[in-house]
């Protein structure tokens, strides 16, 4: 039996950064998936081929070892298999057992702009490669398996990824730095949102360390700044219920300005940001943990071609999708 299971990318709505210390975010998938095609083998190898993983300003490598690598335009280096192997091996733990697979995944999004590619490469191959040698795992199980592929070969990851890659929708999280609770946000309409692209500058342990170390600075000024994006997130939780799409952008624009304040946007971010309000988005800010990446922005539908066009005036790049779509998906398909 072959099994194609798919994951969602992501958009984080409110709260990044601020959910590092204890306050609430909100994130939604977006309907661009990772796919991760598995075929069980009779022995106990493993093969891997990648496709589609495209990479703005990408490098590739081969090292000594045959390994095939990923440099971005930001200058972090992935393994193209790396997310895939770790998911592996962690499930075979989990599962105690070995068998080999035939595993092909691909994408639809661009991999390194921050729309949570690596966990969503990691919930699909921890569903397709379990499902494929016959095990039903929980979809609990699944999103913190996927969270400790994270890492693993990150070293830090928050489970926001890989709880919205596995669940999808909208999703109201509070993560203390150990344990996590979320709950999803229901009867949200869909939002005419907008995702501009602009290179990633730095990793999101850069920016994490840089809003740490200036907490630490200032931690009055800090922690209240942090206060102030947890209860945005709790007025945005009641705006997106009630589908108020003015108090939506406007809380959009207040946690841009206190994400500026913490450091982590770049001239190229607020530029995204401040073309979609001129051209009349309710409201916009970056996504993510900054230093580049994407920035998003609630637009009129009416204006949504016209502030793609200036984007791609800019030289930024627009990635048109819809966003609070299904999670993991699991198909079968006869050998």
């Amino acid at each position: 039996m072959e099994i194609i299971a798919s994951a969602p990318g992501k958009v984080t709505l409110y709260g990044e950064h601020a959910v590092v210390y204890g306050e609430p975010a909100i994130v939604s998938s977006i309907n661009k998936r990772i796919y991760v095609k598995c075929r069980p083998r009779r022995d106990n190898t493993i093969t891997i081929s990648a496709l589609n993983l495209s990479v703005p300003g990408i490098i590739l490598t081969i090292d000594k070892d045959g390994e095939i690598k990923i440099e971005t335009d930001y200058g972090r280096v992935l393994s193209a298999v790396s997310y895939i192997k770790e998911a592996i091996r962690l499930t075979q733990n989990y599962l105690d057992i070995k068998g080999g697979a035939d595993i092909t995944v691909s994408s639809e999004m661009p991999v390194g702009a921050g729309l949570g590619t690596s966990a969503a490469v990691a919930v699909s191959t921890i569903a397709a490669y379990s499902y494929s040698h016959g095990y039903r795992i929980p979809a609990k199980e699944i999103a913190r398996l996927s969270w400790e592929t994270e890492k693993t070969i990150q070293g830090l990851a928050s489970p926001m990824d890989s709880t919205i890659a596995t669940y999808g929708g909208f999703i109201y999280l509070k993560y203390d730095g150990k344990d996590f609770d979320f709950e999803p946000i229901e009867d949200v309409n869909e939002l005419p949102l907008v995702i501009g692209y602009t290179k990633r500058l730095y990793k999101t342990a850069d920016m994490v360390s840089k809003v740490k170390n200036l907490i630490d600075k200032y931690p009055l000024l800090g922690k209240n700044v942090i206060n102030l994006i947890g209860k945005i997130v709790e007025m945005a939780r009641e705006a997106l219920k009630r589908n108020d799409l003015t108090m939506i952008g406007e809380l959009m624009n207040i946690n841009h300005g206190l994400l500026e304040t913490l450091g982590v946007s770049t001239k190229e971010l607020n530029h995204i940001v401040y073309i979609m309000r001129s051209l009349g988005a309710y409201g916009s800010k970056l996504s993510g943990a900054g230093g580049g990446g994407v920035a998003i922005g609630v637009v009129p539908r009416e204006r949504i071609n016209e502030v793609i066009t200036a984007l791609k005036l800019i030289d930024a790049t627009p990635i048109e999708t819809s966003i609070g779509g299904s999670g993991l998906i699991i198909e079968e398909r006869d050998g």
